[in-house]
């Protein structure tokens, strides 16, 4: 059976007076997201999660990684209050902070490592440029920026489902889409952030990896 990409925003939990909402595709790919962390965050140190959403990812990942402290952010005052209920009680989760990607400056000073899931594709084009050159000034040499979602390569056939999930996204808003993989690594390598490696993902997408030069 095909895979699709993961398209669906998060939602409300339920109707009464709980502020977590639930991004349906944070349960599919949240394991795949844990391999690739294993394989590249540091020993120790903060992490901060640009664009964090309903907040489940870091719910998720923290405690799997708890020798790591954990910096959620959103730019969105919801998605600040679902981060705090979902991450609420674990010990290594500070605060969610407001955090846009776009923004010249960032409220965070430095940070070990940075992870983004499925932003990219979901913000205009400036967000992503926003987001390297933030991520380039707050990491240390050869701190990692790890972003995950679908994108388009060159020599690679786009799967059906992608290029629908596009249209689609295109439809809701002009400024969004799938991005090319190479006009990234080339946005990011005008920051000082060297592309160290792509892996595979589930359901169509994959895991961008660079490294502070």
């Amino acid at each position: 059976m095909t895979q699709t990409t993961d398209a669906t925003p998060w939602i409300v939990t339920d109707a009464g007076a709980d502020t977590r909402k639930h991004a349906p595709a944070t349960l599919r790919n949240r394991e795949a997201i844990a391999a690739v962390l294993r394989e590249v965050l540091p020993a120790t140190g903060l992490v901060l999660e640009v664009a964090s959403g309903s907040g489940e990812h870091c719910a998720y990942l923290a405690p799997a990684f708890d020798h790591l402290e954990w910096q959620p952010s959103d730019p969105d005052a919801g998605g600040r209050a679902s981060i705090a209920a979902w991450c609420h009680g674990l010990a290594n989760v500070r605060p969610p902070i407001d955090l846009d990607a776009a923004a010249e400056g960032w409220p965070i000073a430095r940070a070990d490592a940075v992870l983004c899931v499925n932003m990219v594709h979901i913000s205009p084009w400036r967000a992503t440029l926003g987001l390297l050159a933030g991520a380039a000034q707050i990491l240390p040499t050869q701190g990692p920026l790890l972003l995950y979602g679908p994108y388009r390569r060159d020599g690679h056939a786009t799967a059906p489902s992608n290029e629908a999930f596009d249209d689609s996204l295109k439809a809701r808003n002009p400024d969004w889409g799938l991005r090319r993989v190479e006009d990234v690594v080339a946005a990011a390598r005008g920051n000082g952030l060297i592309f160290d490696q792509l892996v595979e993902m589930p359901a169509n997408n994959l895991m961008l990896v660079f490294r502070r030069d």
